[in-house]
Protein backbone atom coordinates (compact mmCIF):
# COMPACT_ATOMS: atom_id res chain seq x y z
CA UNK A 1 0.00 0.00 0.00
CA UNK A 2 1.19 3.51 -0.77
CA UNK A 3 2.31 4.88 2.65
CA UNK A 4 1.03 8.33 1.68
CA UNK A 5 -2.51 6.92 1.68
CA UNK A 6 -2.34 5.59 5.25
CA UNK A 7 -3.95 7.17 8.29
CA UNK A 8 -0.56 7.13 10.02
CA UNK A 9 1.04 9.38 7.40
CA UNK A 10 -1.99 11.66 7.16
CA UNK A 11 -1.87 12.16 10.92
CA UNK A 12 1.90 12.82 10.87
CA UNK A 13 1.49 15.43 8.13
CA UNK A 14 -1.47 17.10 9.85
CA UNK A 15 0.74 17.44 12.92
CA UNK A 16 3.62 18.76 10.78
CA UNK A 17 1.42 21.31 8.98
CA UNK A 18 -1.12 22.49 11.54
CA UNK A 19 0.04 21.80 15.10
CA UNK A 20 1.22 24.61 17.32
CA UNK A 21 4.83 24.81 18.47
CA UNK A 22 3.79 23.52 21.88
CA UNK A 23 1.97 20.54 20.36
CA UNK A 24 5.02 19.48 18.36
CA UNK A 25 8.00 20.35 20.53
CA UNK A 26 7.56 19.88 24.26
CA UNK A 27 11.29 20.02 25.04
CA UNK A 28 12.71 23.47 25.82
CA UNK A 29 16.12 22.52 24.39
CA UNK A 30 14.65 21.36 21.07
CA UNK A 31 15.25 23.01 17.66
CA UNK A 32 12.37 25.51 17.64
CA UNK A 33 13.77 27.24 14.55
CA UNK A 34 12.77 24.19 12.51
CA UNK A 35 9.06 24.61 13.24
CA UNK A 36 6.48 26.06 10.79
CA UNK A 37 8.27 24.86 7.66
CA UNK A 38 5.01 24.80 5.67
CA UNK A 39 4.48 28.45 6.61
CA UNK A 40 8.05 29.61 6.02
CA UNK A 41 8.62 28.28 2.50
CA UNK A 42 5.61 30.02 0.85
CA UNK A 43 6.72 33.28 2.47
CA UNK A 44 9.33 33.49 -0.32
CA UNK A 45 6.58 33.59 -2.94
CA UNK A 46 5.73 37.30 -2.76
CA UNK A 47 2.32 38.44 -4.04
CA UNK A 48 0.40 37.91 -7.24
CA UNK A 49 -2.76 36.57 -8.83
CA UNK A 50 -2.31 32.82 -9.47
CA UNK A 51 -0.27 30.36 -7.38
CA UNK A 52 0.44 26.66 -7.82
CA UNK A 53 1.43 24.53 -4.82
CA UNK A 54 2.90 21.24 -6.07
CA UNK A 55 3.17 18.38 -3.60
CA UNK A 56 0.85 20.33 -1.32
CA UNK A 57 0.30 17.35 1.03
CA UNK A 58 -2.42 18.29 3.56
CA UNK A 59 -2.49 21.88 2.37
CA UNK A 60 -0.94 24.30 4.84
CA UNK A 61 1.27 26.07 2.30
CA UNK A 62 -1.70 26.48 -0.03
CA UNK A 63 -3.61 28.24 2.75
CA UNK A 64 -0.62 30.51 3.36
CA UNK A 65 -0.41 31.36 -0.35
CA UNK A 66 -4.13 32.23 -0.38
CA UNK A 67 -3.39 35.21 1.86
CA UNK A 68 -1.52 36.86 -1.04
CA UNK A 69 -2.95 35.23 -4.19
CA UNK A 70 -6.46 35.35 -5.64
CA UNK A 71 -6.33 31.82 -7.00
CA UNK A 72 -4.35 28.93 -5.52
CA UNK A 73 -4.29 25.38 -6.87
CA UNK A 74 -2.87 22.72 -4.55
CA UNK A 75 -1.93 19.41 -6.16
CA UNK A 76 -0.74 16.20 -4.52
CA UNK A 77 -0.40 12.59 -5.66
CA UNK A 78 -2.04 11.31 -2.46
CA UNK A 79 -5.84 11.21 -2.44
CA UNK A 80 -5.81 10.89 1.35
CA UNK A 81 -3.77 14.10 1.68
CA UNK A 82 -6.07 15.96 -0.72
CA UNK A 83 -9.17 14.72 1.12
CA UNK A 84 -7.74 16.08 4.39
CA UNK A 85 -6.82 19.43 2.82
CA UNK A 86 -10.26 19.78 1.25
CA UNK A 87 -12.00 18.97 4.53
CA UNK A 88 -10.08 21.76 6.24
CA UNK A 89 -10.78 24.13 3.33
CA UNK A 90 -14.52 23.59 3.74
CA UNK A 91 -14.38 24.37 7.44
CA UNK A 92 -14.14 20.93 9.00
CA UNK A 93 -12.17 20.71 12.22
CA UNK A 94 -10.20 17.56 11.51
CA UNK A 95 -9.19 15.35 14.43
CA UNK A 96 -5.95 13.40 14.19
CA UNK A 97 -3.76 11.31 16.48
CA UNK A 98 -0.32 12.26 17.81
CA UNK A 99 1.73 9.23 18.84
CA UNK A 100 3.30 9.61 22.29
CA UNK A 101 4.92 6.20 22.75
CA UNK A 102 4.03 2.51 22.36
CA UNK A 103 0.25 2.55 21.71
CA UNK A 104 -0.48 5.83 23.50
CA UNK A 105 -1.95 8.67 21.45
CA UNK A 106 -3.24 12.20 21.99
CA UNK A 107 -6.08 13.53 19.84
CA UNK A 108 -5.44 16.95 18.30
CA UNK A 109 -7.41 19.08 15.85
CA UNK A 110 -6.41 20.75 12.59
CA UNK A 111 -8.47 23.73 11.49
CA UNK A 112 -8.46 26.51 8.95
CA UNK A 113 -5.43 28.80 9.41
CA UNK A 114 -6.23 32.37 10.43
CA UNK A 115 -6.40 34.97 7.64
CA UNK A 116 -6.36 32.33 4.89
CA UNK A 117 -8.92 32.67 2.11
CA UNK A 118 -10.28 29.17 1.47
CA UNK A 119 -12.63 30.41 -1.23
CA UNK A 120 -9.54 31.17 -3.34
CA UNK A 121 -8.18 27.60 -3.14
CA UNK A 122 -8.90 24.41 -5.04
CA UNK A 123 -7.28 21.07 -4.24
CA UNK A 124 -6.85 18.18 -6.65
CA UNK A 125 -4.93 14.97 -7.03
CA UNK A 126 -2.29 14.92 -9.72
CA UNK A 127 1.11 13.64 -10.74
CA UNK A 128 3.80 16.35 -10.68
CA UNK A 129 5.58 14.57 -13.52
CA UNK A 130 2.45 14.49 -15.69
CA UNK A 131 0.39 17.54 -14.82
CA UNK A 132 -2.80 18.20 -16.73
CA UNK A 133 -2.27 20.23 -19.88
CA UNK A 134 -4.84 22.95 -19.10
CA UNK A 135 -3.38 24.21 -15.82
CA UNK A 136 -2.28 27.47 -17.43
CA UNK A 137 0.54 29.58 -16.03
CA UNK A 138 1.16 31.11 -12.61
CA UNK A 139 2.82 34.04 -10.89
CA UNK A 140 4.41 31.58 -8.48
CA UNK A 141 5.00 27.84 -8.40
CA UNK A 142 5.87 26.46 -4.97
CA UNK A 143 7.18 22.91 -4.52
CA UNK A 144 8.53 21.99 -1.10
CA UNK A 145 10.25 18.66 -0.40
CA UNK A 146 8.95 17.19 -3.63
CA UNK A 147 11.68 17.00 -6.26
CA UNK A 148 13.73 14.25 -4.56
CA UNK A 149 10.62 12.09 -4.13
CA UNK A 150 9.80 11.84 -7.85
CA UNK A 151 10.76 8.82 -9.98
CA UNK A 152 11.59 11.10 -12.93
CA UNK A 153 12.23 14.58 -11.52
CA UNK A 154 13.44 16.00 -14.83
CA UNK A 155 9.91 15.65 -16.19
CA UNK A 156 8.75 18.28 -13.71
CA UNK A 157 11.74 20.54 -14.35
CA UNK A 158 11.04 20.43 -18.07
CA UNK A 159 7.42 21.50 -17.50
CA UNK A 160 8.22 24.38 -15.16
CA UNK A 161 9.04 27.02 -17.84
CA UNK A 162 5.49 26.67 -19.16
CA UNK A 163 3.98 26.93 -15.67
CA UNK A 164 5.69 30.15 -14.51
CA UNK A 165 4.80 33.49 -16.04
CA UNK A 166 7.56 35.76 -17.36
CA UNK A 167 8.95 37.59 -14.34
CA UNK A 168 7.21 35.07 -12.07
CA UNK A 169 8.70 33.15 -9.17
CA UNK A 170 9.64 29.53 -8.64
CA UNK A 171 10.23 28.36 -5.06
CA UNK A 172 11.84 24.94 -4.71
CA UNK A 173 12.80 23.31 -1.44
CA UNK A 174 14.46 19.91 -1.19
CA UNK A 175 16.35 18.09 1.55
CA UNK A 176 18.35 16.40 -1.24
CA UNK A 177 17.65 13.01 0.34
CA UNK A 178 17.71 10.97 -2.83
CA UNK A 179 16.50 7.42 -2.15
CA UNK A 180 16.08 4.54 -4.57
CA UNK A 181 12.71 3.66 -3.05
CA UNK A 182 11.41 6.86 -4.69
CA UNK A 183 13.84 7.67 -7.54
CA UNK A 184 15.81 5.15 -9.62
CA UNK A 185 19.51 5.72 -9.15
CA UNK A 186 19.99 6.54 -12.82
CA UNK A 187 17.71 9.55 -12.30
CA UNK A 188 19.73 10.95 -9.37
CA UNK A 189 21.71 14.16 -10.00
CA UNK A 190 25.23 13.28 -11.12
CA UNK A 191 26.69 15.83 -8.69
CA UNK A 192 25.18 18.17 -6.12
CA UNK A 193 21.46 18.85 -6.27
CA UNK A 194 22.12 22.60 -6.46
CA UNK A 195 24.44 22.29 -9.45
CA UNK A 196 21.94 19.99 -11.14
CA UNK A 197 19.10 22.47 -10.60
CA UNK A 198 21.23 25.31 -11.97
CA UNK A 199 21.99 23.29 -15.11
CA UNK A 200 18.40 22.18 -15.62
CA UNK A 201 16.78 25.57 -14.96
CA UNK A 202 19.39 28.01 -16.32
CA UNK A 203 17.90 28.41 -19.82
CA UNK A 204 14.64 29.72 -18.40
CA UNK A 205 15.25 30.86 -14.80
CA UNK A 206 17.64 33.06 -12.86
CA UNK A 207 18.60 31.99 -9.35
CA UNK A 208 17.67 34.86 -7.02
CA UNK A 209 18.18 33.42 -3.53
CA UNK A 210 19.19 30.25 -1.76
CA UNK A 211 18.74 29.40 1.92
CA UNK A 212 18.91 26.53 4.36
CA UNK A 213 15.45 25.88 5.80
CA UNK A 214 15.34 23.29 8.60
CA UNK A 215 12.23 21.33 9.38
CA UNK A 216 11.16 19.08 12.22
CA UNK A 217 8.93 16.01 12.06
CA UNK A 218 7.79 14.56 15.37
CA UNK A 219 7.55 10.76 15.41
CA UNK A 220 6.98 10.27 19.15
CA UNK A 221 7.27 12.41 22.27
CA UNK A 222 10.99 11.63 22.35
CA UNK A 223 11.91 11.02 18.72
CA UNK A 224 12.11 13.68 16.02
CA UNK A 225 13.46 13.99 12.48
CA UNK A 226 15.50 17.20 12.12
CA UNK A 227 16.36 17.87 8.47
CA UNK A 228 17.67 20.84 6.50
CA UNK A 229 16.05 21.60 3.17
CA UNK A 230 17.83 23.57 0.46
CA UNK A 231 15.47 26.36 -0.59
CA UNK A 232 16.07 28.12 -3.91
CA UNK A 233 14.09 31.00 -5.35
CA UNK A 234 14.15 31.58 -9.11
CA UNK A 235 12.81 34.24 -11.46
CA UNK A 236 11.39 33.27 -14.84
CA UNK A 237 13.29 35.13 -17.59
Amino acid sequence: MNPYETRKLVDEYLLFHYASAEEILTHAAGPASALDFAVRTPSYAGKGTRALDLGCAVGRSSFELSKFYDQVIGIDFSQAFIDAAEAIRTGTELNYERLEEAATYTTLTASLPLESRPENISFETGDAMNLRADLGSFDVVHAANLICRLPEPEKLLQRLPDLVNSGGTLVLATPCTWLEEYTPKENFPSGSTLDWLKTQLAPHFTLVEQHDEPFLIRETARKFQWTVSLLTKWERV
